[in-house]
């Protein structure tokens, strides 16, 4: 019975954490007629996911509080039921600019499941059967963008792109349902939690000023900032630029995510043989060679639909060595604010990640280039950060040495 219960809390906890990659990725097949049905442009229709990226940035900080105040359950039905509202009320558009504002309110309502799915795991399993869980919701995680834009080809070809959203409506109602009647309450409210802003941006402010934090957060959120570039890019460029057909597309996109994934449970096999920290540095160094080499072959036409699958690979590869273990270095230094650390990580992944597809989207859809300019430039401010970063590293490490040294 135990197993069952649990095979169930893990389905749901899934489903909650894949919410989020579905709403990103579905739609992105329907850049085209989403931009001819509202007569605009695809640049300016993929400020729509510009504005959800704004709104998971700005998400990340709203609900860790929430939930900590007043219980998990309680803001995720918040959240799920202002997804619903926005998910159906895209079915009214008549203006690229309501999309765009819909998405943002959509990505506030999704932001309540990732961040309550996680934190439930943590409330509901045991230490040893959380690892299990937490890889678990990852492989979900990885797998949606591979299932999303195929799936959401297929469907935008046969009914058309408004039905994207009548299918997430509906997939957050069936979620809402199991989370009211099969989810526990795993965490009593606390009515002495303040959510007044000063102590709230006081623990921020001390996560900030440890410079392995900074380091390997800027990193990650950075180099993360590339993958967004071909995320709000790639239909106008592989659709419009390669004419390839929606769900040639999707499975393009689904065979690009496998280069990320597959390099990810890659990393975690080297990582007995190799530190977090020189993996960062060769995959941030392979990084900026691919990218630089990609741009040079934008800039010169000489490019063509297999070349940009290749080089993207090249660069989603590198990230998921990068990204895994940035993330971890930056969270390691914190055991009482981790919380807040990761809440600030995620809300500078997707805010630099919003700023990023802004750029490519408002760059026009007739190149290639703009795409590998963002991932260059943002693979070579990286590299600048960690150079820079790792001397405050060493200097603090000195510090606390002679301090230690002092105190005896």
């Amino acid at each position: 019975m135990a197993n069952k219960q649990h095979f169930y809390l893990i389905l749901i906890l899934g489903s909650l954490a894949a919410l989020g990659p579905f709403s990103i990725d579905m739609y992105l097949p329907g850049f085209v007629d989403i931009a001819k049905d509202l007569k605009s442009t695809e640049s300016t229709v993929a400020l729509s996911l510009s504005s959800f990226f704004i709104g998971i940035s700005a998400g990340q900080l709203l609900y860790g509080p929430l939930l900590d105040k007043f219980g998990r359950k309680k803001p995720l039905y918040f959240g799920l039921v202002l997804y619903i509202i926005s998910s159906f009320l895209c079915l009214a558009v008549t203006d690229v600019n309501q999309l765009i504002v819909l998405r943002f309110i959509q990505a506030i309502g999704s932001c309540a499941t990732a961040v309550a799915s996680v934190a439930m795991v943590r409330d509901l399993f045991t230490v040893e059967e959380s690892p299990k869980v937490f890889a678990s919701l990852m492989l979900v995680i990885a797998v949606s963008p591979m299932l999303a834009p195929t799936a959401g080809g297929y469907l935008i070809s046969i009914l058309g792109w408004k039905y994207v959203f009548v299918f997430l409506g509906l997939m957050a109602i069936l979620i809402l349902l199991a989370t009211i009647f099969k989810l526990p309450e795993s965490y009593k409210p606390d009515p002495n939690y303040s959510l007044k802003p000063k102590p709230i941006i006081t623990s921020f402010i001390n996560v900030l000023k440890e410079p392995q934090f900074y380091t390997y957060a800027l990193i990650s959120s950075i180099t993360f900032s590339g993958l967004f570039a071909y995320v709000s890019s790639s239909p106008t460029i592989f659709m419009n630029i390669y004419q390839i057909s929606k769900t040639g597309y999707g499975w393009i996109f689904a065979l690009l995510s496998v280069s990320f994934i597959g390099c990810s449970q890659i990393n975690s096999l080297i990582l007995k043989w190799f530190s977090s920290k020189n993996i960062v540095t060769w995959a941030l160094l392979a990084q900026c060679m691919f990218s630089l080499v990609f741009l040079i072959f934008a800039l010169n036409n000489w490019l063509n639909v297999y070349a940009t699958i290749g080089f993207i690979a090249l660069f989603l590869g590198c990230l998921g060595f990068i990204n895994p273990n940035a993330a971890a270095l930056s969270l390691a230094p914190f055991s009482k604010n981790a919380g807040s650390a990761s809440a600030l990580m995620g809300a500078l992944q997707m805010g630099l990640g919003a700023l990023a597809s802004v750029m490519v989207s408002l760059s026009g859809e007739h190149s290639v280039v703009p795409m590998p300019l963002v991932m260059t430039v943002a693979a070579f401010i990286a590299l600048i950060c960690l150079l820079i970063g790792r001397k405050f590293i060493t200097a603090e490490i000195e510090a606390s040495a002679d301090a230690a040294v002092a105190g005896h």
